[in-house]
């Protein structure tokens, strides 16, 4: 098997990696990959194969992380746990309806049609928690939290 079709299986391998976990850095290295199979292709020394291919790799990712760290730096810091996907940003401050509340501070909401687990926000907010209209203020995962309207 020659170099260049060593390159493209590594390629491929790092592509199916990438899909089957998600992380987007695999393809970053995947594209490395690739200009050593270009390098072999044009019939350069190995040396220079892995020079391409680690140049590439770590070209690509480190430009992804910069430019993925500008992004959130622009779109402003979220906390730790607080969600981020702007679309999710539409939720927040959507009212629901309360009609009781678990001895553990959490409640069962229904909002967008489905079912959501929920608590408030700040537990010192109601020392007893009363059935009634509460605002969603953040999501945590899929817990929403709220506050009293």
């Amino acid at each position: 098997m020659d170099e260049s079709t060593q390159w493209w299986l590594m390629a491929g391998v790092l592509v199916v990696a990438e899909l089957a976990t998600g992380t987007f850095y695999l393809l970053m290295i995947a594209l490395g990959a690739v200009a050593g199979a270009l390098a072999a292709h044009a019939g350069l020394q190995t040396e220079v194969q892995l020079t391409a291919a680690a140049v590439v790799a770590a070209l690509t990712a480190g430009g992804w992380y910069f430019w993925k760290r500008q992004r959130q730096q622009r779109q402003g810091a979220q906390p730790l746990g607080a969600q981020a996907a702007p679309d999710l940003e539409l939720d927040l401050g959507q009212v629901v309806q309360v009609h009781a509340w678990e001895p553990d501070g959490t409640t069962h909401v229904t909002y967008r049609g489905a079912p959501w687990r929920a608590r408030l926000q700040q537990s010192a907010d109601l020392a007893q928690p009363e059935p009634g209209s509460y605002r969603i203020c953040a999501l945590q995962g899929n817990l929403l939290l709220l506050e009293k309207v």
